[in-house]
């Protein structure tokens, strides 16, 4: 039987970029309708806050994106292109507006569909609007270190699907465990 160790409050509520980083390798935990989940994730992107046009906190507060001006370490989940929901991890101090995007797990436990992406992610792990604004630290949704720790390399790449955010579209803000198959895009 796998343990996990919650991540704290604290984890969270620290540079962006420093999370992005160190989310890779930890366990993503969904435990819905009698089954636990359990992902590692291998793919991230840091959203910088509002002055980060690539972010959804570029736009100002709204009730879509109010989330994100949170405290850290609750769940921003959305909906985009009518068909997926993408997860984001909520950073830094309340009302700075940050947040990485998971995007893409390794399977570990009970994940059968592709992961590959931030929108396959969500349906393998069962994760939809529900979860949006959903405390990390609870029982059924969280984020976890893995009993041991493995040595990887990041590689750092611009994010995906920005092109609009001008020069925040070529910032390397999108990271990744070198080799890795379940990464969405090398």
């Amino acid at each position: 039987m796998m343990h996990y160790r919650k991540l704290p409050r604290a984890f969270y509520d620290r540079d962006t970029i420093v999370v992005a980083k160190e989310l890779l390798g930890k366990f993503l935990v969904h435990k819905s309708h009698g089954v636990e989940r359990v992902g590692r994730i291998v793919e991230t992107e840091a959203y910088l806050g509002p002055h980060d046009l690539a972010a959804h906190s570029a736009r100002g507060l709204t009730p879509r994106n109010q989330v994100m001006f949170g405290p850290p370490g609750f769940a921003y989940v959305y909906f985009i292109y009518g068909m997926y929901f993408c997860m984001n991890v909520v950073t830094e101090r309340e009302g700075h507006a940050s947040a990485v995007l998971l995007r893409a797990i390794e399977p570990m436990k009970n994940v059968e569909d592709r992961t590959c992406g931030p929108g396959l992610l969500c349906r393998a792990m069962k994760i939809d609007k529900k979860l949006n604004g959903h405390d990390l630290l609870s029982d059924n949704c969280y984020i976890a270190e893995p009993d041991e720790t493995e040595l990887f390399s990041i590689v750092k790449r611009s994010r995906i699907g920005v092109d609009y955010a001008k020069h925040w579209a070529r910032r390397h803000l999108r990271f990744y465990i070198k080799g890795n198959p379940f990464v969405s895009r090398k």
